[in-house]
Order: C-alpha cells, then sequence, then structure tokens
C-alpha cells in the first residue's frame, strides 16, 4: 500500500483537507508577527520566581484541577463563586473541548474574519461551521445577519472574539447583547486581549446562563507558558471537565502563573507602556503615504497597504529584519493587509523605518 492510499484509507476526509497551521521562523528577527508582549521581567523578579520553582516536585504529577492558580484568577478577575473556570493549555484546547463535546450534527457560528482556530478546529472535528462577514467600513458585526444565520442553524456554540483578531476592534456592545439573547446554545466572549481593551463582559455572566467568557495568560506577557481559562456555569464547566484530558496543566505552568498573576503590578505597567506606543504606531502608520490604519483596542494593528503590494511589502519588510504577519492572502475583507504586532519603541522604529523604505521603493 502507498504512503497516499495509507493516508486516505485511515484519516478522516476533514482532516486530509485542512492545512496544519503554520508559525513563521522568526530567528534573526525583530518579531512582530504574533501578539507577543515584548517586555521581560526585571532581574528580582526572575530570581523570585526561580526561587518559587525549587520546590516544584517534578517526580509527582501536577494538581489535576490547579486549585491554587484557578482561585488567583478568579480573585484577579473577579469571577463571583457561583461560576465555575475551566484552565486549558492555552485558549485552543479550551476551543477544542468545547467543539469536542458537541454532538457530529452541531454548527458553530462566527464572524469573518475572525481568530482562525473557530475554523480550523470546528472543519477539524467535522463540524457544520459558518462565518458571517463583518460590516466592511467598521469591521463590525452585521447584526442582522447574525440574527438571522442564528436563527437559521441553530448553532451549539458562537464564537465572538472581543477585542476581534486580526482586525483589532471592539464589536457594538449591543449586538454582542442581542445575540446572546438570540441564541438557543453557547456564546463565547473571546477576551484574549482583554488588558489592552478596558472592556469584558466578565461582570454580565451572571445575567446569562448561555454565556462564557474566555480569557489567556499569552498576550498578557506569558506566551510560552499556554495557560487559558474559561468561566461560566457549573453545570457547562462539569461537562468539559469530563473530557479535558488530565493533568493539562503541568506543574511548572501552575506554579509560575500562580507566582506572575501576583505581581500584577508589573503586568499593568507593561500594558500601559504597550497601549501608549499602540497610539503612537497608529498616528505614524496613518502619516505614510497610501497605508490605512484601523483603530485598535488590542496589542496589534491592522493596516491596509496600496492595491497588490502587501505581498511585496510584507518580504521587503521581512529582509530587512522585521517580521510582520501578512493577513492579504485571506482575501475578502484582508486583502492588501498586513498586521504588526506593538513592540518596543526601539522595535516599532525599526519597522516604521523598514514599511517607509519599503514603500518608497514600491
Amino acid at each position: 500500500m502507498t504512503q497516499s492510499n495509507l493516508v486516505s484509507s485511515i484519516f478522516r476526509k476533514e482532516v486530509q483537507a485542512m492545512s496544519a497551521y503554520k508559525v513563521a521562523d522568526a530567528t534573526g528577527l525583530i518579531k512582530l508577527d504574533a501578539m507577543e508582549n515584548p517586555y521581560s521581567w526585571p532581574e528580582d523578579i526572575k530570581k523570585n520566581w526561580l526561587e518559587a520553582l525549587k520546590s516544584c516536585p517534578l517526580n509527582r504529577y501536577p494538581d489535576p484541577e490547579a486549585r491554587q492558580l484557578t482561585a488567583t484568577i478568579k480573585r484577579l478577575n473577579q469571577i463571583p463563586d457561583q461560576f465555575d473556570v475551566l484552565l486549558g493549555n492555552g485558549s485552543d484546547e479550551i476551543i477544542q473541548l468545547l467543539l469536542m463535546a458537541l454532538p457530529p450534527s452541531a454548527s458553530v457560528l462566527a464572524p469573518d474574519p475572525g481568530f482562525v482556530m473557530y475554523k480550523q478546529l470546528s472543519l477539524c472535528l467535522g463540524l457544520e461551521y459558518h462565518a458571517i462577514p463583518l460590516l466592511a467600513d467598521s469591521f463590525d458585526l452585521d447584526f442582522p445577519a447574525m440574527l438571522k444565520a442564528i436563527k437559521t442553524h441553530q448553532p451549539s456554540v458562537v464564537f465572538l472574539a472581543y477585542p476581534n483578531n486580526p482586525t483589532g476592534n471592539l464589536f457594538s456592545e449591543a449586538s454582542i447583547r442581542g445575540i446572546i439573547k438570540a441564541s438557543q446554545g453557547l456564546v463565547v466572549i473571546d477576551e484574549a486581549y482583554a488588558p489592552f481593551a478596558d472592556a469584558s463582559f466578565i461582570n454580565s455572566l451572571g445575567q446569562y446562563d448561555n454565556l462564557l467568557v474566555m480569557r489567556t495568560v499569552s498576550k498578557l506577557g506569558l506566551a510560552g507558558l499556554r495557560l487559558g481559562y474559561i468561566a461560566g456555569l457549573p453545570g457547562i464547566i462539569e461537562q468539559l471537565h469530563k473530557i479535558r484530558l488530565p493533568y493539562n496543566i503541568n506543574s511548572l505552568t501552575q506554579i509560575s502563573a500562580d507566582f506572575a498573576l501576583s505581581n500584577k503590578a508589573l503586568f499593568d505597567q507593561q500594558t500601559q507602556q504597550i497601549c501608549a506606543e499602540r497610539a503612537v504606531m497608529f498616528e505614524r502608520l496613518n502619516a505614510l503615504n497610501g497605508i490605512t490604519a484601523y483603530p485598535s483596542a488590542a496589542n496589534f494593528i491592522l493596516f491596509k497597504t496600496p492595491e497588490n503590494k502587501a505581498n511585496d511589502l510584507f518580504i521587503s519588510i521581512k529582509q530587512q529584519g522585521v517580521l510582520i504577519k501578512n493577513m492579504s492572502g485571506q482575501g475578502g475583507l484582508l486583502a492588501d493587509c498586513l498586521r504588526v504586532t506593538i513592540g518596543t519603541p526601539e522595535e516599532n522604529t525599526a519597522f516604521i523605518a523598514a514599511l517607509t523604505k519599503s514603500l518608497d521603493a514600491s
């Protein structure tokens, strides 16, 4: 049997039709492609962290429920006691758990463009996925279209990123609340970029039985830990625990995340720096001829380039030592668009210089 025949006879057709999620090699480049916090920890904080790790019993399995870390997360996010929290190996695992728990005939709905893993994981599991285009002029939700799709398809889960990735904007709060009320299934508000937005639905958990709020510590500055969490009613969270792999949050992550979150003031300071740099970057981008930067409530900015120039600009910027994200291949509202993460002032200056030189040469 040939390799091709072996693959086609074993793996589901949905998997065979997919493309793997690619992560660009950033070796030797200024890395502004993955919405990471560019700032590291002061030496005294690092020293205290390493001291905390010394007592980690690596010969034992981790706490399967990560009770201390969960308590810290609930306290810092002011999640009421009547709601439960599930931790995941990044938000991706939580999205996967939610979708795995659905029946094979279930449908999933999300705006387009949106976070790619909603669609990727839905299709991988053979679920019916519906992408509803955002409004072209504002990247906001097309509320009538969303309501129509909900009525037609009766999705088991609706994903709404708040702020949205890759557009960076906050959707209309009134539209989100209308979608939650109209949905018979779950509505997941994905607040991965909440630290930069000063907006959240955490305080609305008690108002809607079908509301779940998901967050991550990755964008805050702990991307290497791969930790996400979701909050909702105990009866819902219990179902996800049933299919969660045991010990999914390792001991080093539990100790490190609990230590880091206990130093909240440091991350608050870094977040303020990033937001200040975001405002500067937005102005500098829009001052460039042919560039249109879109307002952002996240730690990145999506911007449109001159027609049919995005690929060439992306390559030219990379050749100058700066890696950003090329979104133009997705087409639709993202045609001719690139996305840049907010870095340090020096990194941002290097990016603007590379973009300016690339534009002049195009």
